[in-house]
């Protein structure tokens, strides 16, 4: 059928060695590359209070070559440099003192909470095993060379596994699976969304339903409603559920179904791939673009909705698109024209599914939130391989979970990391719903 990765749902890694140019579907903004107006910027300045100073002195006057001491001074030029410290372990001794009391009784000292084997790693070297797989998908073995390389600590793999163990539980054990899960199903909308994972050395799936501010990512062996149930979300989900029109999802009745009209556009340019002589293919996506285009400008004005006239006009190219699809493609027995007529009539009979966005403004146009957060764990898989066990692989998605709901509220991926592994996981209590 002549798909790609330009043209389909496939990723660009299925594309091979005949990999198409790159073809963008957006159109031109009009704006020029680079940081916009009020963008703000991070760029390297100096600060008032260096942790350190040197003054370097002339050694002699480059005219006469006299001694310069107690010269007048006409200037000082300033250079900063930015710069890590020496990185090395520090180990720390606690001595638990046990004393006799003159009644004969013996009373040993407490340590401190978390200190509880007579050799251990501290919470922050711990933290720094699990940010290099977590956030830069290394393996194992890989992470521990990384630790010994950066910081000095001759960790081994097995701890690097432990610790990732360690982390993976915390999640679960706290209330933040509960509380974010909690946000999922009462908030207005939700995106969701499922891709392929192998876990010992079989095919899973990867679900994930999100937010934007709170995400909650799961791994199940099955694609269908009894992987989607694992997640305890949707069936009980009261706001609008943004999907690319699988069908399990439809199962279920959120407050309404969007349709993920990103992928409806790659569906619309392998059409007309295949049809180069049909008009409608053109029509449905610039009908889909114009209200977009119109969606976005009155969510940026403030406004309740869009101009009526333009969503009936649009409205109306979009599904005589749909009709003129069924209707030129449906007595084609080829796999192409059964192809086109599937097409054409499941934009006629989900028309109100895939233009939600346009008339309920908080219902977005594309799944991209939800597809950011799968994209994370597919990138782990390409860098790293699958993963050995469904534990690990779950451990994994709800790090996954906590690190990006915790940097969607301004956290720290490094402190957010710290507080998991030491036991005290940082919780989204209080923080307003999106």
């Amino acid at each position: 059928m002549g798909q790609d990765s330009s043209n389909s749902s496939r990723p660009p890694s299925s594309d091979g060695l005949a990999k198409p140019a790159p073809k963008s579907l957006r159109a031109r903004s009009g704006r020029r590359p680079g940081g916009q107006p009020g963008h703000e910027g991070r760029t390297l300045r100096q600060v008032a209070d260096p942790h350190e100073r040197f003054e370097h002195e002339p050694a002699g006057c480059g005219g006469c070559g006299d001694d310069l001491t107690g010269a007048a001074v006409t200037g000082v030029a300033v250079r900063q440099v930015f710069d890590l410290p020496d990185v090395g372990v520090r180990v720390s001794e606690h001595r638990i003192v046990s004393r006799r009391c003159w009644c004969g009784h013996v009373t040993a000292g407490r340590a401190p909470d978390g200190v509880d084997a007579p050799v251990q790693y501290g919470p922050r070297v711990n933290a720094a095993a699990v940010y290099l797989q977590q956030a830069l998908f290394g393996a194992q073995a890989r992470t521990a060379r990384a630790m010994t390389d950066l910081f000095g600590v001759a960790m081994s793999a097995g701890a690097v596994a432990a610790a990732h163990a360690r982390a993976g539980d915390a999640p679960a054990d706290s209330e933040f699976v509960d509380q974010v899960r909690d946000v999922l199903t009462s908030a207005s909308v939700v995106h969701v969304d499922e891709s392929g994972l192998r876990v010992a050395g079989r095919p899973h799936w990867v679900h994930v339903a999100t937010t934007g501010k709170y995400t909650l990512v799961w791994v199940n062996p099955k694609r269908g409603r009894a992987g989607i149930d694992a997640g305890q979300v949707m069936g009980s989900m009261t706001g609008i559920a943004v999907h690319d029109a699988w069908a399990p999802y439809d199962t279920y009745t959120p407050a309404g179904h969007q349709l993920c009209c990103a992928h409806l556009l790659r569906e619309l340019t392998a059409a007309a791939e295949l049809a180069p002589q049909a008009v409608w293919p053109g029509q449905a996506a610039d009908a889909l673009l114009r209200l977009k285009t119109a969606a976005d400008t009155a969510r940026t004005e403030g406004q309740a909705g869009i101009d009526p006239d333009l969503l009936t006009e649009q409205t109306g190219l979009f599904r005589q698109a749909a009709l003129v699809a069924v209707k030129d493609h449906q007595h084609e027995k080829s796999k192409t024209g059964r192809k086109l007529t599937a097409l054409g009539r499941r934009m006629r009979d989900r028309i109100d599914d895939y233009l939600r966005f346009a008339v309920d403004l908080r219902s977005p146009f594309d799944n991209n939130r939800a597809e950011q957060q799968i994209r994370m764990v597919k990138i782990r898989q390409k860098v790293s391989g699958g993963l050995r066990t469904l534990d690990g692989a779950q451990q994994f998605a709800l790090i996954r979970s906590y690190l990006a709901t915790a940097t969607a509220h301004g956290r720290n991926i490094m402190n957010a990391l710290t507080e998991l592994v030491a036991g005290c996981p940082w919780l989204p209590t209080g923080a307003a719903t999106t």
